[in-house]
């Protein structure tokens, strides 16, 4: 019997220091900081990226390593198939900073995620297109009503896809929407068992190069498809310095990766390993660059917004403004 009592009190001791090890890790992840060797607290910026964007070219070229590294901060990169995903970790807290298009932070605000806006593109509508594919008799977006179109569901691309039914006189019930990652999309497109693919490079370039992907339309007169940089809110606020520091080093590469596109797909072929053909296509496209969040930027923004509340595809009214980082806030 006192066997039993004692391996009884061993074993709830052992419970209570497993989920005491386990509360501190999680506190240690939060705060984005590490202990070395020797105890002292090192600081760490968690940068979530996709495989395309302003921050996969700045991981590639280590240009933002060197610029943190006098502060004693390192960086973390942490890759994600699309922006939703990327989002959701910004909302449990392993992320610090983040980008995604323009439509991901609509449904993540919505969502309650604690994020704020510090920093968006130039205007890429050629870089996301609605393809089908090459023997399809698809002709026109009109042609979908009833299909079965490919998406991921928040993405960027989501916007695009609800506007050109709208343009085409189609309600976002009259087609059948198949809501899959981009990799689990391109295979369902390669099978033809799906109908259409609502898709941005550089899966689109690649979907054009190996599959044969026919383009019924693009970006162009629907969206203006921006990249957006974002930030927990904690994060923003206590590590303005950080931020400051990101966003400098970010456009000077989006000035590098314009006066030197052939060794920028060079670059970003090797680090998310795919062939140069299409990553070539994609950089061809469209100029990279940096703007400050004015005015019509929000409005644009909160138009995605007052769309999705309209449609049903988010559940309350939010006000993007809210959540703009105050240096890019219009005074």
């Amino acid at each position: 019997m006192a066997v039993r009592i004692v391996h009884g009190t061993m074993a709830k001791q052992l419970r209570l220091l497993t989920i005491f090890l386990l509360v501190t890790f999680s506190a240690v992840l939060a705060t984005g900081c590490n202990s070395d060797a020797s105890g002292n607290e090192e600081r760490v910026l968690r940068i979530g990226y996709q495989k395309f964007g302003t921050l996969s070219i700045l991981k590639a070229r280590g240009t933002l390593e060197k610029s943190l590294q006098a502060r004693g901060v390192k960086v973390q990169w942490i890759p994600f198939p699309a922006g939703p995903q990327l989002l959701e970790a910004i909302n449990v807290g392993s992320i610090d900073v983040g980008h995604t298009g323009n439509t991901p932070p609509i449904f993540a605000q919505a969502a309650g995620v604690p994020l704020v806006y510090i920093g968006t593109g130039t205007p890429k509508p050629e870089n996301e297109a609605i393809v089908v594919p090459k023997d399809s008799p698809i002709k026109n977006v009109k042609d979908l009503k009833g299909k079965k179109v490919a998406l991921n569901k928040g993405s960027n691309v989501h916007y695009l896809l609800v506007k050109a039914l709208e343009k085409a006189g189609l309600k976002y019930e009259d087609i059948q929407p198949v809501y899959l990652p981009p990799a689990d999309a391109r295979a369902a497109f390669a099978k033809k068992s799906i109908d259409a693919w609502v898709v941005w490079d550089p899966y689109y370039s690649a979907a054009e190069i190996d599959l044969g992907a026919k383009t019924i339309t693009d970006a162009r007169g629907y969206t203006s498809n921006r990249e957006f940089i974002l930030a927990s809110v904690s994060y923003a606020d206590k590590h303005r310095a950080e931020i400051k520091i990101l966003l400098d080093t970010l456009q000077e590469t989006t000035d590098w990766f314009n006066e030197h596109p052939d060794e920028t797909a060079q670059l970003l072929s090797k680090q998310i390993g795919m062939d140069i053909k299409p990553v070539k296509k994609t950089i061809q496209r469209s100029k990279y660059g940096l703007e400050p969040i004015d005015d019509s930027i929000v409005k644009d923004q909160q138009e995605i917004a007052d769309t999705f509340l309209r449609i049903g595809l988010i559940p309350r009214q939010i006000r993007v403004q809210d959540v703009i980082g105050s240096k890019n806030k219009t005074p």
